[in-house]
Formats: C-alpha cells, sequence, structure tokens
C-alpha cells in the first residue's frame, strides 16, 4: 500500500471554475482499487490460503453467489443500484445528462477457472465500479448513462454476455457448473432462464462497449509497455482429425509393413508447428487433444483422432493454414499408408476493435504518460460478443511472465491503477465525442 499511497499523493487534480476537478486530471483511487480485488479475493480463496494462493470461484458456486453479494455492494459505494437481468449479470446505471443518449457500457466478470488467479475478469469488473466511484466523489455528471455490467459465467463460454444476443440454447442449460445445471445456476444468482430474451439487447442499443483485462501472455510485460491497445480477437478454425491406419502386433509386424496411425498424426502434429511457424505474423495453431487407439504397448496404434486450432485475426490467414495443412496431411496418409479426414468443426469469426475506440485509448494512455502497444488478443472475451452490439474496445495490462488461468497469475499494482485510469479517461473521451 505504501507505493500506492506515495502515488495517489503525487496525483494532482486541478479544478475548474465549477469547483470540480478537470476531467483530464481526473483519477482513480489506486488504494481503493486494489483494496477490493484483495477483498473480493477472499471468496473461492483456499482454506487457510492468502491472496497468492489463488482462488476457484466457478460460475453458480457458493463462491461466486458470495462474490457477487459483495460486488453488489461495492456497486452500491459507488452511487449504483444493481440490477440482475435473465441471464445473471450484474448491471449498475448511471444516468446521463442527456437522456436521449445510449449507454456506454463497460466491465468484465469476476467468475473464475478452478484453481485461478485474481486478476483474469476481477481486474475489469472492479475497475469498471471504481470508475463509477471516482465519478460520483468528483460530482461529474456525463453526457451519457453509464453502464456498469459484470457478466455471468464467462469462463464457460460467455454466457452472461450471449445471453445479451439471444444466442443461449437449450443446450447450454443442461451444462454443468459446481455441481448444478446452467438453469439451475441462474435461479440460484437471480436469473431467469425461463425468460432468457428478457436479458436481449438489439443491435446499435448501445454506444460504446469497452473492457479492462489483463493481457494473460507475455508480450507487454517483456517488452515493458504498461498499455496494450487490443486490435481485436482472434478468428478461430477448430477442426477434428482421423486416421485410420490398422492395429496389429507391434513385435510381429514389419516396419515396412505397419500402417500407423500414430506415426502419422506424430507427422501431422509436426506440420502444424511448422506451417504456422514458417509464414510472418501472430498465428498460432495448436494441437491439445489426442486419443489413441486400442493405446496399448504391445500393439500398432490402428485409430488416432486429435484436434487441430488455428487463431489468428485474419481469416484469410487461417483459410490459407486450413488449405495447408489438408494439403500435408494427405502427403502424410500416402507416407504412412493411412487415411486422413480432416473435418471442421467449428469456425468463431475475428471481433475487431472499433479504430476510432484504439486511437482514444491511445490517445488516453498517451495524456497519462503511457507507452502503448497494439496487439490483438488470443484468448476469448466478454467484448468478442458485445461487439456485436455496439463499437467494442479493450485496454491490457501486463501479465508477470504471461502466467494465467493459474493461482500465480499477476499484474502489479501500478499497472491495475494504470489500466483503471486509461478506462475511465478513455471513457471521458467517447462521452465527449
Amino acid at each position: 500500500m505504501t507505493g500506492l499511497a506515495a502515488l495517489a499523493a503525487c496525483i494532482a487534480t486541478p479544478s475548474t471554475s465549477s469547483g470540480k476537478p478537470a476531467l483530464e486530471s481526473l483519477r482513480i483511487d489506486a488504494a481503493r482499487l486494489q483494496r477490493s480485488l484483495e477483498e473480493l479475493s477472499v471468496f473461492g480463496r483456499p482454506s487457510g490460503g492468502t491472496f497468492a494462493d489463488g482462488v476457484s470461484r466457478i460460475a453458480y458456486s457458493d463462491a461466486d453467489v458470495a462474490g457477487r453479494r459483495y460486488v453488489m455492494d461495492l456497486m452500491r459505494a459507488a452511487g449504483l443500484e444493481p440490477s440482475i437481468d435473465a441471464a445473471g449479470n450484474l448491471h449498475g446505471l448511471r444516468k446521463g445528462r442527456d437522456p436521449s443518449l445510449k449507454p456506454i457500457v463497460f466491465g468484465s466478470h469476476i467468475d473464475s477457472v478452478p484453481d485461478g488467479g485474481n486478476f483474469d475478469g476481477d481486474l475489469g469488473s472492479l475497475a469498471a465500479i471504481e470508475v463509477m466511484h471516482t465519478l460520483q466523489d468528483a460530482g461529474i455528471r456525463t453526457r451519457h448513462p453509464l453502464e456498469v455490467s459484470i457478466w455471468s459465467n464467462e469462463e464457460g463460454g460467455t454466457l452472461g454476455s450471449r445471453g445479451q444476443i439471444g444466442t443461449v440454447e437449450a443446450a447450454d442449460l443442461d451444462r454443468m457448473f459446481a455441481g448444478v445445471s446452467m438453469r439451475d445456476g441462474l435461479r440460484r444468482i437471480g436469473g431467469d432462464p425461463d425468460h432468457l430474451e428478457g436479458a436481449r439487447r438489439p443491435p446499435g442499443s448501445v454506444q460504446a462497449y469497452l473492457e479492462l483485462h489483463i493481457e494473460q501472455g507475455g508480450v507487454l510485460d517483456k517488452a515493458g509497455i504498461p498499455i496494450g491497445v487490443v486490435e481485436g480477437l482472434v478468428s478461430i478454425d477448430e477442426y477434428e482429425v482421423e486416421i485410420r491406419g490398422f492395429a496389429n502386433h507391434a513385435g510381429t509386424t514389419p516396419m515396412p509393413e505397419r500402417r500407423n496411425a500414430l506415426l502419422a498424426a506424430a507427422k501431422l502434429i509436426e506440420a502444424v508447428q511448422e506451417l504456422v511457424t514458417s509464414m510472418p505474423g501472430r498465428q498460432v495453431g495448436t494441437v491439445g487433444q489426442l486419443v489413441v487407439s486400442p493405446n496399448a504397448p504391445n500393439v500398432v496404434p490402428g485409430l488416432v483422432r486429435h484436434s487441430i486450432e488455428f487463431r489468428d485475426l485474419s481469416e484469410d490467414t487461417l483459410a490459407h493454414l486450413g488449405a495447408a495443412i489438408r494439403e500435408r496431411a494427405a502427403q502424410v496418409a500416402r507416407d504412412t499408408h493411412t487415411e486422413i479426414t480432416i473435418r471442421p468443426t467449428e469456425h468463431l469469426p475475428p471481433a475487431l476493435a472499433s479504430p476510432v475506440i484504439q486511437r482514444q485509448i491511445e490517445a488516453s494512455a498517451g495524456a497519462l504518460g503511457f507507452k502503448t502497444m497494439h496487439l490483438p488478443s488470443g484468448a476469448g472475451h466478454d467484448a468478442q460478443i458485445m461487439a456485436r452490439l455496439a463499437p467494442m474496445g479493450m485496454i491490457f495490462v501486463p501479465s508477470v511472465a504471461g502466467v494465467s488461468h493459474s493461482p500465480h497469475e499477476l499484474t502489479r499494482w501500478p499497472d491495475c491503477a494504470n489500466g483503471a485510469n486509461v478506462l475511465l479517461q478513455t471513457i471521458l473521451r467517447i462521452d465527449r465525442s
């Protein structure tokens, strides 16, 4: 707290002739933001653990329910009256001076993966509330309405924000989280699974959406850059690969006569690595799932199924990689005397950040004295869903050593405050424009 107190003490807040602080000099309370993050971490913390031991706050769990209750108290302290929509999302609206204007929405999520960290989602959520608290303390009323949204069950597949666009399906409601179905979980947190249409918002009903988030990668930390301006959330192509060889005795089948499906899989997995790294760009390729049959030490594998996933902002790049891996698969099949089938299973289009909002984030950071870097988000976020309703922007702050979804996840306190101040100033810029 000593470093934050010193930081807060050196921040001047000049006033206008009305006695209110000049908007460009307005800053969040860094110590209050840190305190709220530390206090939220109690809900889902391992028994006897500390902040450094991370959190398991799975959607709809006891920890999630308690954490949401704490967040609603923070919202009330910031002058907001929290409401819960049918998809379980928490909202806090602050009226603007002009009731004809659409709201500027910003927020994130507080649910976590099992054994996760205390910054993924939490920072963006509590920084959003801190922005509201700062405006209340300063007596600032914006032209646009401002709305904090804390999305439910982001880690389960952005299910809360998907409720805003009406893409939660009946099968989703049967999925299990923390031992309960989504249907029962929504009821537990104040949602209404029988009337999900009530959470839906029409495209164009929001002026802009902003989300502050830790990078979840090591690019900013390695470069020593405090603020990332997100260009967009990457497109994802997923494939299911089936390789059919012939299972036979490992001791009696000569090497030239084998139809080894696992050998073919190894060659194809290596091909994914080679293709992705052979071209310039930030595209990535992953094989993360592998099933071998009969999976016995003394049998030549006869059947293998594995995944392939490609990610990049450019759909053209992904199409090129998809065509290239099919071509390599045909060659591997010939070389190993196997049959290889590659079936597309999912295509998620990219969600590009608004160029205007990117410039506003960059200008806000520059005015605060922070260097910036433009980069894509390789992970999915609620912003990807909200981009279908409104112009979207994301602000990244560094993750130490690129660690995330882990108790060792860490973003330094000054970086948390920096990101929150950039969020505040970007909201004010959007409001003025």
